[in-house]
């Protein structure tokens, strides 16, 4: 699925300075950059949605336990030499700091591929000739070399590594969220390019940006029994929680917006998911996105 907010990566939220920390620092939900997003913002409770704290960790004890930090490859540039391609090896191929291969990231790790999957990292703004000639012809991340086959794009990666790799399900087997799942995996790029208009716009946050926040918060609020959109942590979270992450610190940040501010469901969702290591393992300095986003939106002029 291309978006006309996030092009594939490297993109205008996706810097592809050669800067990002090849091996990304060990993150924490509780960085903050400027203000905090939750500074002034009412607490929720879990109870509040009709669901126990028991019940929360139920699920994310479902989760396969985390092992022990991973330590990351450098990213791979111009002067690199390829891995030895097709040689058996599943290699998931990504930039640290792209939205679109966190997705693909994310998938390997809740489902406990760290020793199964290898990830090759590319240096987006210096990519070796080879990747294109040789792996994948499109030239963007993420790619999945698997079987002797190459295969793209970011939420077909994710079904792709939930069928055909062991560990837990990204998807549930209740019809309805199921149904659910494909009508929020539709509305991806939707809401991406909504949020998108109004970062890189110098008016105030537009009501099209505030609907499309709306919209999520409401998603989140139609199955009561956990804090994710299916309830339980699923590709439908995976796939858009590397760009409420980013939405999150460029709209706090450059537009002063606290997208959480009277949504409550968005704000207990962010806290539930920084309490996943398989995200948390590969989310970037909020710092590094900010002030890259910036130079190469402007922002600093806004």
């Amino acid at each position: 699925m291309n978006s006309l907010a996030f092009p594939r990566c490297p993109s205008p939220l996706t810097p592809a300075s050669t800067s990002a920390p090849a091996s990304p620092p060990s993150p924490s939900p509780r960085i903050k950059i400027r203000c905090s997003p939750r500074a002034g913002a009412p607490r929720y409770h879990l109870r509040a949605r009709g669901y126990s704290r028991t019940r929360v960790v139920a699920m994310a004890a479902a989760a396969p336990a985390s092992p022990v930090k991973e330590v990351l490859p450098s990213p791979l540039t111009s002067t690199s030499e390829p891995p030895p391609l097709f040689d058996g090896t599943t290699r998931l191929y990504i930039a640290y700091h792209c939205p679109y291969a966190q997705r693909a990231w994310i998938a390997r790790n809740y489902k406990g591929l760290h020793d199964k999957v290898k990830i090759v990292a590319i240096d987006l703004a210096d990519r070796p000739a080879w990747y294109k000639e040789k792996v994948y012809p499109e030239n963007k991340v993420p790619s999945l070399e698997h079987n002797n086959q190459v295969k793209g794009e970011s939420l077909d990666l994710v079904k792709y590594i939930d069928s055909n790799f062991e560990g837990p399900s990204l998807l549930p087997e209740d019809p309805a969220k199921k149904q659910f799942a494909e009508e929020l995996l539709v509305y991806t790029d939707v809401f991406n390019k909504a949020a998108y208009s109004s970062i890189v716009s110098k008016e105030a946050v537009s009501e099209e940006t505030v609907a499309a926040l709306d919209k999520i918060e409401e998603a989140l609020g139609k199955f009561n029994d956990g804090p994710f959109f299916l309830s339980q942590f699923s590709l439908v979270d995976i796939a858009y929680v590397p760009f409420i992450e980013r939405f999150q610190i460029f709209f706090s940040n450059i537009k002063n917006y606290d997208i959480t501010k009277g949504r409550p469901n968005l704000q207990k969702f962010i806290e539930e998911v920084n309490k996943i290591d398989a995200y948390t393992q590969t989310k970037q300095d909020p710092q590094f996105l900010l002030e890259h986003t910036k130079k190469r939106l402007g922002a600093h002029r806004i």
